[in-house]
C-alpha cells in the first residue's frame, strides 16, 4: 500500500524557487535573493533555506560564484528530457494514436491522485484511460484524471477519440495555461485490470509515472497515471557530479 506524505519544508522551498526560475522571476544568470532574504520572504528558519538552495544546486538550477553570490543556470539539460513523457501524455492526438480509448467516466479520485490535485479524498473527477499499442503490443495504459469544473463544456467528456491533445483541448476551451510538469516514478505489482490489459505474465511488475500539469501558480490541471510494463523498459538518465 502507498502513502501520500507532504515533501519537507525545504522540498516545497526549493519547488517555489524552481517555479519562479521557470516563469522568469529568476531569468538565467541573474543573482538569487540573499539567504536573509529568502527567510524573510517565506519565514522560514535558515538552515531550510540553505537545504532548499543545497538541493538546486544538485541538480543543476543554481551555481554558486565565489565573491558574488548565488546564481541562477536556468533548465538543466536532465530535465528537459525527463519532460518528455509529460508532454507526450498533454499532446497525445488520440485519433492520430495507435491503440484505442478504453474508458471515459466520473469516477472517485484516487489517493494519489486527490494530492495532487488537491481535492478531498471521495471527490469526483473525469477520468479518460487510453491504451497505446506499438507494432500490435500494448506498451502503455494512460488513466488522465480531471477536476470536475474543469471540464465542463468540453468535449474531455465525449467518449468520441480526442483530436488534439488535452492541453491544446483545454487551454482553447477553458482559457486555462499549462506551464510546467512534475513527474513521480514508482514501481509496483500491477492491478489485475492493468495486467490483463498489457497483457503481462503474472508477477510482472509495472512502472507508474504520475504526470501532474500545473499552470504557473502551482495549481495541477490535469493528472495522469502511466502505467509501463517494468520488463520492456530502459531508463536512463545523466546529472552533474558535484
Amino acid at each position: 500500500m502507498a502513502y501520500e506524505v507532504e515533501a519537507p519544508k525545504y522540498v516545497r522551498l526549493a519547488q517555489t524557487i524552481q517555479g519562479r526560475i521557470e516563469d522568469g522571476t529568476y531569468p538565467p544568470g541573474s543573482k538569487v535573493p540573499s539567504e536573509n532574504q529568502l527567510v524573510q520572504a517565506f519565514g522560514m528558519s535558515r538552515p531550510t533555506v540553505v537545504r532548499a538552495l543545497e538541493l538546486l544546486k544538485r541538480d543543476g538550477w543554481l551555481e554558486s560564484r565565489q565573491g558574488y553570490g548565488t546564481i541562477v543556470r536556468g533548465r538543466p539539460t536532465a530535465v528537459e528530457q525527463g519532460d518528455r513523457r509529460g508532454r507526450e501524455v498533454l499532446e497525445r492526438d488520440e485519433s492520430q494514436s495507435s491503440g484505442r480509448l478504453i474508458a471515459v467516466d466520473q469516477v472517485p479520485v484516487p489517493a494519489r491522485v486527490a494530492s495532487a490535485l488537491g481535492l478531498p479524498k471521495r471527490a469526483k473527477v473525469l477520468m479518460r484511460r487510453f491504451l497505446v499499442v506499438e507494432d500490435g503490443e500494448p506498451v502503455e495504459l494512460v488513466s488522465s484524471y480531471f477536476p470536475a469544473g474543469l471540464v465542463d463544456g468540453t468535449e474531455l467528456q465525449s467518449a468520441e477519440l480526442l483530436t488534439g491533445g488535452t492541453r491544446e483541448h483545454l487551454e482553447t476551451r477553458k482559457k486555462v495555461r499549462f506551464d510546467h510538469v512534475t513527474e513521480r516514478v514508482s514501481a509496483r505489482l500491477p492491478e489485475r485490470s492493468e495486467a490483463d490489459l498489457l497483457e503481462l505474465p503474472d508477477g510482472v511488475p509495472v512502472l507508474s509515472v504520475l504526470v501532474v500539469a500545473c499552470d504557473a501558480s502551482g495549481q495541477a490541471l490535469q493528472v495522469s497515471d502511466v502505467i509501463l510494463p517494468a520488463d520492456r523498459q530502459e531508463l536512463e538518465d545523466t546529472y552533474r557530479l558535484g
